[in-house]
Order: structure tokens, then C-alpha cells, then sequence
């Protein structure tokens, strides 16, 4: 008797669980941006709040958390209330983070990833000074000159500062790092020749390639990109194997009901196949991703590891 009233107990929390998933969402949604307005992060973000919005029939906003490299904001995203309320946009270099921080959470246990929402590549530019045209150009040359290359970089511990130096030492070279305090100090010292190389983003590039003020040699990702159909891979260029990849992507805390994760991911993979939001990730230089969140969790989990291996290896420290 005690084992069926047992039964009965868990039948019935279980459906008055359901019930606010079913009903799901009936307030305001908070989504957590980790870092200062104005960014990339923060765009993508707010397009996908405005979307939601629309499609969920209740207002999501956009709370900007910054500090630490994203760590302050996607910890309280990750020690929210699991009731599909509060939820965490977070970028690639989520999967930075914990090698470079203590991380008040288990970056991988303690979150409910919901969907990818977007991917790029990073695109390697170098002073049009310099006699490279090509990844085996570049890779050539710095052999020939050891520490005769600098690269810009964002700021030490930055996922583009790791992007380059996990280049290097696939191609078994050593350029010198010169850190910045973010991409614009780095982009104009590449401009004006103080550094040679840097792996920047699309949307910062397009302008300096155009005008010729950067030769564009390669893209970070193992596709090309429409913006530079002409540009090669890294991958097809003779560094096999070697992927970069940005993303930004949508998590819950732990324990997020699962009618919860498949509305919200359902719903987001509709927009992404937008053409509006297609278009407005592409003025950022990025394509939308999509998929399920047991391919973002992988995603996620993948891209940590990696980076792991590439701090230990080189002894990275955040700025």
C-alpha cells in the first residue's frame, strides 16, 4: 500500500511539474547578454529577443551582465531558477572561460544548452606589406624568420589570441603575440604595420580588405564563406584538420523541463530559417546554425576541451 500511495505521489507531482511547461511561457523572459552592449553578443542577442518575442507572445528583454570574459553573467544565467525565465546567450569563448577563470559552475553540468544560433569563421588578414598571399605563403615565411611575425590579438587569453596560437602550433611555427586591449587597437596597429597577421572577425574585416588597406588570405572554418567565395579555407589551404569556428548559442540553467527546451528550440530554429534573420546575421558576418540542443551540448563540450589543451600548452592567462 505504502509503494502504490508512493506511486500516486510521483504520478501527481509529475503532472503539476507539466503544468507550467505546458503553459509555458506566461510572463516576461529574461535573456542574459554577458557582456556590454554594443557588441557582437549583444546584437545577436537583441535579434533574437525581438524574434522571440514574436513568436513566444511574451516580451523578452535583454539584460547586459558584463565582466570577467562573460564568467559574471553566464553564472547567474546558471544559478537561475530553472523555470525557463532566465536564460544565457553565450559566445565561443563560453568554452574559453573555463581554463582562464574560476568558474563559480560546472560550465558543462551545470547549464541546459538549448540551440546554436549562429557560426562564422575568423578570417586571417595580413599587412598587404607583407609578400604572403597565401596560408603556405605565411607558414613558409614564418619558419624562415623565427619570431620574425607578430600577431595582433584582442588580449591574451582571447579566443582569438588561442584561435592563432592553436595555428601555430598545428603548422609547427612561432609568431610573437602581441595582445591588445580588444580588436579595434589590434585592427589599426595590423593596419599600420606595427603587427603583421591577425585573425579578425568577418564584419570588422569586409571594410579594410575592400579598401585594400588588409590582403585577406584565408577563413578559419572548413567552408568557405559568401562574403569571400574566393578566400580559401585554412583546411584546403595545407593545414589539415585546423577549424576555428565562432558561435553564439542559447542556454537554460540545469534541469530546465524538457517541453521547455523543445518549445524554445523549436520555435528558435523557425527563426533562424528566416530570411530577415538570416540577413541580419549575415551583416555580422555570420550564418545561422540551428540544430538540437544534444548537438550544441556537444558543441559546447568539444570546444572546452580544445581549448584546454591549447592554454596549458602555450600558458595563456587572462588579461
Amino acid at each position: 500500500m505504502q509503494r502504490y500511495t508512493a506511486i500516486v505521489v510521483a504520478l501527481l507531482c509529475a503532472a503539476a511539474g507539466s503544468v507550467p511547461a505546458q503553459n509555458y511561457p506566461t510572463k516576461p523572459i529574461r535573456i542574459i547578454a554577458p557582456f556590454a552592449p554594443g557588441g557582437g553578443t549583444d546584437f545577436i542577442a537583441r535579434v533574437a529577443a525581438a524574434k522571440m518575442t514574436e513568436s513566444l507572445g511574451q516580451t523578452v528583454l535583454v539584460d547586459n551582465r558584463p565582466g570577467a570574459g562573460g564568467t559574471l553573467g553566464a553564472e547567474i544565467g546558471a544559478k537561475a531558477a530553472p523555470d525557463g525565465y532566465t536564460l544565457t546567450l553565450i559566445a565561443g569563448s563560453y568554452a574559453v572561460n573555463p581554463s582562464l577563470y574560476k568558474v563559480n559552475f560546472d560550465s558543462n553540468n551545470d547549464i541546459t544548452p538549448l540551440i546554436q544560433l549562429s557560426q562564422g569563421p575568423f578570417l586571417v588578414v595580413v599587412h598587404p606589406a607583407l609578400p604572403v598571399k597565401t596560408i603556405k605563403d605565411l607558414i613558409a615565411m614564418a619558419r624562415k624568420k623565427p619570431d620574425g611575425l607578430a600577431f595582433a590579438s584582442s588580449g591574451s587569453g582571447s579566443i582569438i589570441h588561442l584561435a592563432t596560437e592553436l595555428f601555430n602550433d598545428m603548422a609547427g611555427i612561432k609568431m610573437v603575440h602581441v595582445p591588445y586591449k580588444g580588436t579595434g587597437p589590434a585592427l589599426t596597429d595590423t593596419i599600420a604595420g606595427q603587427t603583421q597577421v591577425l585573425f579578425s572577425s568577418i564584419a570588422v574585416a569586409v571594410p579594410q580588405v575592400k579598401s585594400g588597406r588588409l590582403h585577406a588570405i584565408a577563413v578559419t572554418t572548413m567552408k568557405r564563406v559568401e562574403a569571400f567565395p574566393d578566400v580559401p579555407t585554412i583546411n584546403e589551404s595545407g593545414l589539415k584538420g585546423y577549424e576555428t569556428v565562432l558561435w553564439h548559442g542559447l542556454i537554460g540553467p540545469k534541469n530546465l523541463p524538457r517541453p521547455i527546451v523543445d518549445r524554445l528550440n523549436g520555435d528558435l530554429n523557425k527563426i533562424l530559417l528566416a530570411k530577415e534573420m538570416q540577413e541580419k546575421l549575415a551583416g555580422e558576418g555570420v550564418t545561422a546554425a540551428g540544430g538540437t540542443p544534444e548537438q550544441f551540448a556537444a558543441t559546447i563540450r568539444r570546444d572546452i576541451e580544445t581549448w584546454r589543451k591549447v592554454v596549458q600548452k602555450v600558458g595563456a592567462k587572462a588579461d
